[in-house]
């Protein structure tokens, strides 16, 4: 595994003490994290910093969200190779009824759509909903 500065140096990203933390957070994570989520393992973090770090991930394709229909937007990072475009980097997310988690399906490819001329995608965005593996086996 690559020391967390050189992964955010290599999306343009100054690794701050905080950017790290976050980043830390969410890599021992194996599920989508929310916002809140992260706010409240860190009790002192501002929530401005955390949105903003947050979208500086996702601007250098460090993180995507997650709508998974929860009503809460979920993050999780993006895998090594992942640019997180319609064009070549849609999969699955699943969402657990019993847990509530959110998992990322990155070996599950979501084909892509023609859509009608005029038509522009600008998020593409497919979960499926049911009992996780964990869940299964308890």
């Amino acid at each position: 595994m690559k020391d967390i500065e050189e992964v955010l140096k290599s999306k343009n990203i100054r690794p701050t003490a905080m950017r790290t933390l976050i980043y830390r957070h969410m890599e021992k994570h194996k599920t989508a994290v929310t916002l809140t989520d992260i706010e409240n393992t860190f009790s002192k973090i501002d929530r401005t910093t955390l949105y903003r770090t947050l979208k500086t991930f996702e601007e250098g394709s460090l993180v995507h969200q997650i709508d998974d229909g929860t009503g809460v937007l979920k993050y999780a990072l993006c895998k090594t190779g992942c640019n997180c475009n319609i064009e070549n980097d849609l999969h699955l997310h699943f969402h657990c009824n019993n847990c509530n988690e959110t998992i990322c399906l990155t070996d599950h490819k979501i084909p892509q759509l023609k859509l009608p001329d005029g038509f522009l995608a600008e998020n593409v965005n497919l979960v499926v909903k049911g009992i996780c593996d964990q869940c299964t086996q308890t």
